[in-house]
């Protein structure tokens, strides 16, 4: 076996790569950027090699720097993670001169796979079905209008290179084609090195299946079941799960042995996942091969039991597949969560700064990827800690927080309660919105398709609203807190004898526009607190200046995050921020009379809505806008966001240049 491999990569999946590594006795190396000088998958490995400034085209995707790695350190293998070089064929064939492995497929089916194009005519000679589209490479707008039409509206403008949602547009008229399809070139230049694009039909109501294959180099396969991805934004897959609640054993069979056929015909050897969109009849389309470890591989690893890491290096070492289908046994259901560092309020927009808190839900403690889970599993894969930085120059994926359960529903429910005992401060991040999927009556049911979020959420996602039985639960066991709050604050004032009996008993409790009387009796285990002659018993463990509150009401566990305000707390649970105000009757009575503080009118100003780079400026001072109409181009975390007109207006001034690095809310034009 290898004694030493090189982790082409960073962040959680140099992480997860690591610990597989270490489990079978094999030291590590990992590369870094100026960026990710203190980075924890710098921390974890053995050795590290610094490779150059934080952009990647200038690190993380340069060959040359790599292989200066590798020679320096002595590595006899190279696995590259996913993103950045693990479907680049360049890289494989540098690997491969040098006589290094490496950890993933053959150079010939990373060119055959990792070309969309080509790709598609492969698969359709090996059987497999593909979407209507023109195969080949478009030279620009007017030819990807022309093609476009003829297929019909709506088409999907793709990168040929890309992956991860980078140099994806969907276009439903000719304008969009003509202003998405540049924007992809430059986002698949900038993320691939290639900027070549093609067109297919985008297929309505779909939902986003994939295939799971692992293959040795002496012709041996097999397929570890599906994976469903339906839950997207901006055509990036944001929850994923294991098995799919809509296959039956049928299509999942066929959907596998097609897979199998397609990984065959390229002569595949190593873990590589196929795409598929599924219509409402099960009729399945190929979209692409990822030729490479996938981000949602290890709800996989929670289903079957087996390590794709480690088969993966074993593959690479020249072993054969200790698997056969028939060893393949899917157990349970497995839930994946993507933690991003974007604010699900501002239009899911990126955000960068230091992680001034960072605690994610403790994990099962005996839990290892290659066993099967005989109960419930918690899995964080993360490549961050707290203190740490969210940079602007990669991904802005936090962490990929897992739940594994007997069935869909305990695994729903254990994601429900890791969620909320999820801890992260200082920086913008999608939890309550990942908390409000794992409520929302269409994920639950299992009916849901790629256009979830489109469709649920049309006008962004504003937070979540609890029912009144919701609002009563976390008023009780607010009002319960904030009486343990008060008899530690009389105490400390030294000036109350017995201070149990001094804290009243009586409160009014405010929260999400709902108003509770409360009356609190306690005893040594909790408190029966009664709201609108409802008694709800409350026992927790909290104290104050904890930030995460677990409380039985009534029996069933909370889970809140929490924070001080004057007269109560700063509660957040189930997608919900609430202000949960606990004052007396007097106190209730007059803060009713104080008036509304409002915001600042700034409808008449363009601000920056994420930390990021002026790409160009579209308007000058004096033009007249139209609604809907671009004003400026935003880069920030490889992607590059158009910036709109909301309504019919004059530039007054423009405060921003190409090339301006901007932090939120910076004013970029001005209005009359």
């Amino acid at each position: 076996m290898f004694k030493k491999i090189l982790i082409a990569n960073r962040g959680e999946i140099a992480c997860r790569v690591i610990k597989t590594a270490r489990k079978m006795g094999i030291a590590t190396v990992a590369v870094y950027s100026d960026a990710d000088r203190n980075a924890l998958h710098v921390q974890m490995a053995d050795e590290a090699v610094h490779i150059g400034p934080p952009p990647a085209n200038q690190s993380y995707i340069v060959i040359d720097k790599i292989m200066e790695a590798i020679e320096a350190t002595g590595a006899e293998a190279v696995h590259p993670g996913y993103g950045f070089l693990s479907e680049n064929p360049k890289f494989a064939e540098a690997l491969e001169a040098a006589g290094v492995a490496f950890i993933g497929p053959p150079k010939g089916a990373i060119e055959a796979m990792g070309d969309k194009i080509t790709s598609k005519k492969i698969a359709q000679d090996a059987g497999v079905s593909t979407v209507p589209g023109h195969m080949g490479l478009i030279e620009d707008a007017d030819e990807a209008l022309r093609i476009s039409e003829d297929i019909g509206f709506p088409v999907m403008l793709k990168a040929s290179a890309g992956g991860g949602g980078k140099g994806m547009r969907i276009a439903w008229n000719a304008d969009e084609v003509r202003e998405g399809f540049q924007a992809s070139k430059n986002e698949a230049a900038s993320s691939f090195g290639d900027d070549r694009m093609f067109i297919e039909k985008f297929v309505t109501q779909p939902r986003h299946i994939e295939i799971q294959v692992l293959c040795d180099g002496q012709g041996n396969g097999v397929y570890l079941g599906e994976r469903e991805c339906s839950i997207q934004r901006r055509n990036q897959k944001v929850v994923e799960e294991a098995p799919s609640p809509f296959l039956d054993e049928e299509t999942r069979r066929a959907m596998g042995e097609q897979s199998l056929a397609l990984a065959h015909a390229v002569g595949y050897a190593s873990a590589g996942t196929v795409e598929f969109i599924v219509d409402g009849d099960r009729n399945f389309y190929f979209l692409e091969m990822n030729t490479r470890l996938q981000v949602e591989h290890p709800v996989t690893e929670l289903i079957t039991g087996v390590d794709l890491v480690e088969h993966m290096i074993r593959v690479a070492y020249g072993e054969t597949l200790s698997l056969a289908q028939g060893d393949v046994k899917l157990n349970g259901w497995a839930i994946e969560s993507r933690l991003y560092a974007e604010d699900p309020y501002r239009g899911f927009l990126p955000s960068i700064g230091r992680l001034t808190r960072y605690r994610p839900p403790e994990e099962t403690p005996d839990y290892l990827p290659g066993v099967v889970p005989q109960a419930p599993v918690v899995r964080n894969d993360t490549g961050v800690y707290e203190g740490g930085e969210i940079s602007m120059y990669y991904d802005p994926m936090i962490a990929k927080l897992c739940t594994w359960g007997p069935s869909r529903a305990e695994a729903i429910e254990g994601m429900r309660q890791a969620l909320d005992g999820f801890e992260v401060e200082g920086i913008g991040h999608n939890l309550p919105f990942l908390s409000a999927v794992m409520d929302h009556p269409k994920f639950v049911s299992g009916d849901m398709t790629t256009a979830f979020i489109a469709e649920e959420y049309p006008d962004g996602f504003e937070g979540v609203t609890l029912d009144e039985t919701e609002l009563r639960r976390i008023a009780a066991a607010c009002a319960a807190m904030h009486r343990v709050a008060e008899i530690r604050r009389t105490r400390v004032s030294g000036r109350m004898d017995n201070h149990e009996r001094k804290v009243g008993k009586g409160w009014v409790v405010t929260l999400g526009g709902a108003r509770f009387e409360a009356r609190i009796e306690a005893d040594r285990d909790g408190a029966d607190v009664t709201i609108d002659g409802e008694i709800l018993r409350c026992e927790s463990a909290w104290t104050p200046g904890d930030t995460l509150a677990r409380v039985a009401v009534s029996g069933e566990v909370i889970v809140l995050k929490v924070g001080k305000i004057t007269q109560g707390f700063r509660v957040r649970t189930r997608g919900a921020d609430l202000r949960v105000h606990v004052r007396t009757p007097r106190q209730a009575e007059l803060a009713a009379l104080m008036p509304e503080k409002l915001p600042p009118d700034t409808s008449k100003m363009l601000l920056c809505p994420m930390p990021g780079l002026i790409v160009r400026v579209d308007v000058a001072e004096g033009d007249e806008v139209q609604e809907g109409q671009a004003l400026a181009v935003v880069e920030a975390m490889k992607m590059e966001n158009i910036l709109r007109a909301e309504k019919k207006g004059r530039v007054s001034k423009v405060n921003a240049a190409p090339g301006d690095s901007l932090a939120v809310d910076d004013v970029i034009l001005e209005f009359e």
